[in-house]
């Protein structure tokens, strides 16, 4: 089986491996930045445009939008695990176990999709009463949640498509990839909504039809049978020693999202003791505070891809350097994005209430409360960053449960139980959960980042100037 790489992954291994961790750091998590925060900004536009419809309907859209959430963390961190196990392969130099192990990840998504619309679609009313869905959202949204299935299946795909483009380096071809398909989604969802005056359903198939889109660039882009990072049919192999690494990384990744998913349907569903109006709120507030947290997000899949390469070419010097610039450039993105999203409260808040002052006053009461959690949250995912580029995935699960079943579930009940805040409690419980779990990845990275110090003998605190020299004699040797 030929698996060879092509003059550009060669450059960038290269680079990835030998260039200024700084520069490494930019070229590769800007990109990734950038087309996350594009993620957010589509949805919150499709927040946006559903408001247009109704409250009930922008409501209905948030609270199945967490499910959606949940069921696509199974194929998200399936793709998150392997990929660290791809790009420590690539930064050893063996380029076979790359390809088959590429090829055998799409084949493992293809059988989780198909597991997944078997089960769900024909059930779909049980399995949202199953979630506590309020019937309210069950009969308007039923249909709507049976598209997004699909939707979520052509998703699974392309979320291993862009981690593979993320281990090779193309961040770029992900951002321009991803600014086309946003262009489709919201064209379409701006003509069925505008023009047509449909209801959420349209929304579905416009989002069905941007994910396809994208999983055809897939295909095209990944019709190369003779490169490392080239589907094969002939490649895909379980045997243990190619699928085991991957399944062993990805299974703590997957529990840690669909459980982390899991306790945001839940708060949901406790705050719908409030009306579905908090429901919508809490759920807009999420979006907002995303403006923050996805770029940060974004760092840390650049983040711990370099660091995954770097720890399987031997060079755990430089891995532990790209956690700093990754944990320094999410503390300033969280300083700056949520000093910018509080001063434009306002009239962020009137787009989504459409015309309501009091649900828009909601919005605002909730968000001020999560916005103190941007810079803890930038920690957490510099931090998540480390622990996925060192396979510590177990840690990640952890620190994750912690965030909903320990600071988040119960924070809620106690406020609910023991005080009369109202709709305000969703917000103070975002704040209190979302600190916590900052000063958690401290804790954990300062014992983590001493293990590692120790185990392979580098300094936290070490210049990068020094990285070369005192890597020579532990790097692996590289083709």
């Amino acid at each position: 089986m030929k698996a060879a790489l092509s003059s550009k992954d060669k450059t960038f291994r290269a680079f990835s491996l030998n260039g200024p961790m700084r520069q490494v750091v930019l070229n590769v998590c800007i990109p990734l930045a950038l087309y996350q925060s594009l993620n957010q900004l589509f949805k919150i536009l499709d927040t946006l445009m559903a408001s247009h419809i109704s409250a009930s309907a922008v409501s209905t859209v948030a609270y199945l939008s967490q499910i959606s959430i949940m069921l696509s963390a199974l194929g998200g961190g399936l793709a998150i695990g392997a990929s660290i196990k791809i790009s420590e392969a690539y930064g050893a130099g063996d380029y076979e176990l790359v390809k088959r192990r590429v090829s055998t990840l799409f084949a493992m998504c293809g059988i989780l999709g198909g597991a997944l619309l078997l089960i769900l679609a024909p059930a779909t009313p049980e399995f949202l009463r199953l979630m506590n869905t309020p019937e309210a959202f069950i009969t308007d949204g039923s249909t709507y949640f049976i598209l997004e299935l699909f939707g979520l299946v052509i998703t699974f795909f392309n979320n291993v498509y862009i981690a593979i483009e993320r281990a090779r380096g193309n961040s770029k071809r992900i951002l321009h990839l991803n600014m086309g398909i946003i262009a489709i989604k919201l064209g379409l969802t701006a003509w069925f909504v505008y023009g047509l005056q449909g209801g959420i359903t349209l929304i579905s198939i416009a989002t069905i039809i941007s994910q396809g889109a994208l999983l055809v660039a897939a295909i095209l882009n990944l019709n190369q049978p003779d490169n490392a990072f080239g589907f094969s049919f002939k490649a895909i192999t379980f045997r243990k020693e190619v699928v085991w690494p991957m399944l062993t990384l990805s299974f703590p990744v997957i529990v840690e999202k669909v459980a982390f998913s899991a306790g945001k349907v839940v708060v949901n569903s406790m705050s719908a003791i409030y009306g579905t109006w908090t429901v919508g709120a809490l759920g807009i507030s999420n979006n907002i505070g995303g403006i923050t947290t996805t770029p940060q997000n974004g760092f840390k899949e650049g983040g711990s891809a370099i660091i995954s390469q770097n720890l399987g070419g031997g060079k755990a010097q430089r891995a532990v350097d790209a956690f700093k610039w990754t944990l320094l450039i999410n503390i300033l993105l969280g300083a700056v994005l949520m000093s910018l999203s509080l001063i434009f409260l306002d009239p962020i808040t009137r787009l989504f209430s459409g015309n309501n002052p009091e649900f828009a006053a909601m919005i605002a009461v909730i968000y001020r409360y999560e916005a103190l959690g941007a810079i803890p949250l930038g920690v957490n995912a510099a931090v998540h960053g480390l622990l996925y580029g060192f396979g510590k995935t177990k840690i990640t699960l952890f620190m994750n449960f912690c965030r909903v079943f320990v600071f988040r579930i119960p924070v809620l009940w106690a406020l609910q139980q023991f005080t009369t805040l109202g709709s305000e409690s969703a917000g103070i419980v975002m704040a209190v959960s979302n600190i916590a779990s900052g000063v958690l990845a401290a804790v954990v990275a300062a014992v983590v980042l001493w293990r590692i110090c120790r185990q392979y003998r580098v300094s936290f605190f070490r210049k990068a100037a020094q990285d070369s020299a005192a890597e020579t004699g532990c790097a692996k040797k590289t083709p």
